[in-house]
């Protein structure tokens, strides 16, 4: 008697199971993937860069990089907003047109203030698009006050007077 219900619980979670295993991603039910997003024609802003790396820079100095903007479109681009990850990024651009077949520069800033790794996304929007590039490098901390004396260097004073 107990062997009866048993089995009926056994064969039905075996045939659950392998209707659960027949279910397949392409049988048009929604399995919480992002729907595919067709694209919207060619984009016409082209970058001829995507990230720029400052490398090794010291702390306290401002650096800056120059992202040429290309219009290869049929008809003329306005930058509407170029808005950096945070405070310590600023873009500069022109606000006006760029027209087919011409070019702008995005000047990017990056204060180096605080020490260690960093990548800044920089977005572009433009129209009904947005397009994104970074900025990276390793800002390394600098000496705290005045340079050591260059023994070498006193050595020459001497010999020259």
């Amino acid at each position: 008697m107990f062997l009866k219900p048993f089995l009926i619980a056994a064969i039905t979670l075996l045939s659950y199971g392998a209707k659960a295993q027949a279910h397949s991603d392409h049988d048009g039910h929604d399995h919480g993937k992002p729907p595919a997003v067709k694209p919207s024609g060619e984009d016409p802003l082209l970058l001829t860069e995507m990230k720029f790396d400052f490398g090794k820079i010291p702390q306290g100095k401002p650096v800056y990089h120059n992202f040429i903007v290309k219009n290869v479109g049929k008809t003329s681009i306005k930058l509407d907003n170029v808005q950096a990850a945070c405070g310590c990024t600023t873009p500069e651009w022109s606000r006006e047109e760029i027209a087919p077949g011409g070019s702008t520069t995005i000047r990017v800033g990056y204060n180096a203030a605080a020490e260690g790794v960093f990548e800044k996304p920089v977005t572009i929007q433009y129209g009904e698009r947005v397009k994104q590039f970074t900025v990276a490098g390793t800002v390394w901390r600098a000496p705290e006050g005045p340079a050591p004396k260059n023994a070498s260097v006193e050595l020459l004073k001497k010999q020259s007077n």
